[in-house]
Order: C-alpha cells, then sequence, then structure tokens
C-alpha cells in the first residue's frame, strides 16, 4: 500500500465546502444563465414531439437525398425512422433528438469561435488545448456532481453535461480546419487588400467548412453518446428506455431502445458525412479550375 505522505482531507473539505458556497450564494444566477437553455431545449422538443411523424420523415430523408443525390441513403434513414416508429420509440427518439439538436447547436455557437481564436494565436491554442483534454478524458459523472448539486436533476444539467463533452472536437477541427488553409491563398487574398475579417469569412472559413462539419460530426455522435449518462438524472428519451431496462433486467426494452440510438445516430452521421464529401467535392472543383 502507498505510504500516506500528506493528509489529503483537508483539501477534499474545502472543494467540498467550496462548492458548496457557490450552490448557496450563487445558484439562482447560475439558473438565470442557463434558462436560455433550457428554453432551447423545450422549444426544439415541442416542436418535435408535436410535428407529425410522416413531415419528420419527409424532411430527414429529403435532407439524405440532398446530401447525395442517390437512392441508398435515403433508403437507410427511411428504415432506422420506421424502425423508430415500429418498436414504440418515436417520442423517446424525438426527446432525444432534440437533446442532441440542442446541444450540437450550443455547442457550434461556443466551438467555432474558440476554434478561430485559437487558430490565430499560439499562446491561446497553449492555454485551450489542455483544457479541451480535461474535458475529453474527465469521466462525465464527475462533472455531473456539481452540476446536479448547482441545478438539481433535470435537463439542464444533462444538457450542459452533454456539452462539455461533445464541444471538443468541434473547437480541435475548427482550429485545424482553419489552420491548414493554404498560406499561397491567404497571400493571394492579402493581394486583394482584404480586411482580416473579410479573409476569415470569405477564404478561410470556405475552404476549412468540410474539416469543420467533420467536426460538427463528431460533436452529434458525442452528443448521442451522452443519452444513458444524461437519462441518470433526468434528460428522458432512449436513453431512460435503457436505464430501465437494466434496472427491470428487460432485455428487450434495453436492446431496443439501444438499438433505436444507433438507428439515430447512423441517421445524423450517413447525412452530416455525405454533406462533407459533397462540400470537398466542390472545393476540388474550384481548386481544379
Amino acid at each position: 500500500m502507498f505510504p500516506q505522505l500528506i493528509d489529503t482531507r483537508p483539501w477534499r473539505r474545502a472543494i467540498d465546502d467550496g462548492l458548496n458556497w457557490v450552490v448557496r450564494n450563487w445558484s439562482d444566477e447560475f439558473e438565470a444563465a442557463a434558462y436560455p437553455l433550457l428554453m432551447l431545449l423545450k422549444a426544439i422538443e415541442d416542436l418535435l414531439i408535436a410535428t407529425p411523424w410522416w413531415l419528420i420523415m419527409a424532411v430527414l430523408v429529403g435532407i439524405a437525398w440532398l446530401a447525395t443525390r442517390r437512392w441508398q441513403l435515403p433508403v437507410i434513414v427511411l428504415v432506422s425512422l420506421l424502425f423508430l416508429g415500429v418498436m414504440e420509440l418515436w417520442k423517446d427518439a424525438m426527446t432525444t433528438m432534440a437533446l442532441m439538436i440542442a446541444a450540437t447547436l450550443t455547442a457550434i455557437v461556443l466551438s467555432i469561435p474558440i476554434g478561430v481564436w485559437m487558430s490565430r494565436s499560439v499562446r491561446v491554442r497553449s492555454v485551450v488545448t489542455p483544457i479541451l483534454d480535461l474535458m475529453q478524458t474527465l469521466p462525465s459523472f464527475v462533472y455531473l456532481i456539481p452540476t446536479v448539486m448547482i441545478f438539481g436533476p433535470g435537463k439542464i444539467p444533462a444538457l450542459i453535461a452533454t456539452i462539455v463533452y461533445a464541444a471538443p472536437p468541434l473547437v480541435r477541427l475548427s482550429d485545424l480546419g482553419l489552420r491548414s488553409v493554404d498560406p499561397a491563398v491567404m497571400e493571394a487574398s492579402r493581394a486583394f487588400g482584404t480586411t482580416p475579417r473579410q479573409r476569415l469569412l470569405g477564404v478561410q472559413i470556405p475552404l476549412a467548412l468540410p474539416t469543420i462539419l467533420a467536426g460538427i460530426n463528431q460533436t452529434t455522435m458525442m452528443a448521442l453518446s451522452m443519452v444513458v449518462i444524461a437519462s441518470m438524472i433526468g434528460a428522458g428519451g432512449l436513453g431512460y428506455q435503457v436505464l430501465q431496462g437494466i434496472g427491470r433486467l428487460e432485455v428487450s426494452r434495453g436492446l431496443f431502445a439501444g438499438l433505436g440510438i444507433v438507428a439515430l445516430a447512423i441517421v445524423f452521421d450517413r447525412i452530416t458525412q455525405s454533406f462533407g464529401k459533397q462540400l470537398q467535392a466542390r472545393i476540388g472543383l474550384m481548386e481544379a479550375r
């Protein structure tokens, strides 16, 4: 057994007392700051649940067709969505989809500006990269503890935990995509007298868009992978069905809900990948000319 060199109990008490102080004195402010996230999630969830199932199917199948212009992906999307309906998982799937969409949209709003900032400053990158490493490697249950203490069980801590877990890939790939733009292209744009903002919006982001879209794809998949853990603190959806299957030892409930999560992952993964390939093909044609 490793010898006890120092007494860590004062450190632990200090951390616990500090968090308890934050909860007592700042919980209302944190809840007010997170209220827009809750409204976003509820609006998306209410919209998806209120929308007829056939319309959601038609929209997603149509998006799949636009992404590929082939019949294979729309058929895969249609079969995946039909599976959710036939297995009586549609409402839970819409709840899960709402959590995923809200987390992904929030991650996009937060991550891309941070990625832009990192691409422009080595110092910022050196500071942000360890934070991203910590966000990706720290077990999600660790940061669920303070969020549940501050907000209580419910959708807000589930959404915040999902954002924290899913955002780092988009930050990294946004930074990588912007830094990978050909320096010759950037020098040519400077020669035309463009401002830094014009170069960013008109040159760098369009050329880095396939890489950024790959980051959005990874963020979406990681948000879906959090649904079971998020269900433990009140997120509901397909993750809650898996959790009930574990608690009741109902293999069928857990299996079908797990396959429902896989079906959603297939739909969004294939669609975002296809749009990324389409963008890469367009950029390749532009460069060839």
